[in-house]
């Protein structure tokens, strides 16, 4: 193999300055400190203790009546447990009744590693080629979800089932497709009616459905 020329070089040294900002950017920044302290929480000289890098949401969550009545998403992320921020990752303990599921939806800033606690679950995703992957998961099993990837779990057994969720950023942000299109997105009809290629009032119905109870 023949050595490089000097332009080939520098154009590989210019791409790779370049690319480097964008591969930063695909995940929580870096801090410049062992972590975080919310100014709006903690200010002066107060004393951090254990208490700060602890949580105990999950305690009521897992107390909680069995059956579940619904699925359930109890979420331990930087809006909960600030001691996250700057730490890329946090959790999401999911409880699921027999038959319930968990809706499509996506996390655009952070992959997902579940591990199913109790039960079983049937899981999948749709990869940015269009590609169907799913699976049959047993307590004790792990499947990742690539980042920013529509996917979804289900339980279909007529058991309850749980799973814990990691995600690799301490704010992994949530799209969910049913709500985000048909819900209170307010979504022209009639663009939404040509995007799925039927008619304003199927799109009514859909929007009916998943409409917030009134107070």
């Amino acid at each position: 193999m023949g050595r490089l020329s000097y332009t080939t070089y520098t154009t590989v040294l210019v791409a790779l300055a370049v690319s480097a900002p964008l591969a930063a950017l695909a995940s929580d920044p870096d801090i410049l400190s062992d972590y975080i302290v919310p100014e709006d929480k903690y200010t002066g000289t107060i004393d951090i203790t254990g208490d700060f890098f602890t949580y105990t949401g999950f305690r009521a969550a897992r107390n909680m009546s069995t059956p579940v009545p619904k699925f359930t998403a109890t979420k331990a992320t930087m809006a909960e447990f600030p001691a996250l921020n700057g730490q890329s990752v946090s959790y999401v303990l999911l409880m699921f009744p027999a038959g319930g599921v968990n809706p499509t939806h996506t996390h655009p800033r952070a992959s997902e590693l579940l591990l199913v606690l109790d039960g079983a679950l049937s899981v999948g995703f749709v990869d940015t080629t269009g590609k169907l992957f799913t699976q049959d998961l047993a307590v004790g099993d792990m499947f990742v979800f690539p980042k920013g990837t529509v996917h979804w779990q289900c339980n279909q057994g007529d058991k309850p089932a749980t799973a814990l969720a990691a995600l690799g950023s301490a704010s992994p942000g949530l799209v969910s497709l049913p709500a985000t299109l048909f819900g209170a997105s307010n979504i022209d009809d009639t663009v939404l009616a040509k995007s799925f290629k039927t008619d304003v009032k199927t799109i009514q119905k859909l929007k009916a459905g998943l409409a917030p109870p009134k107070k």
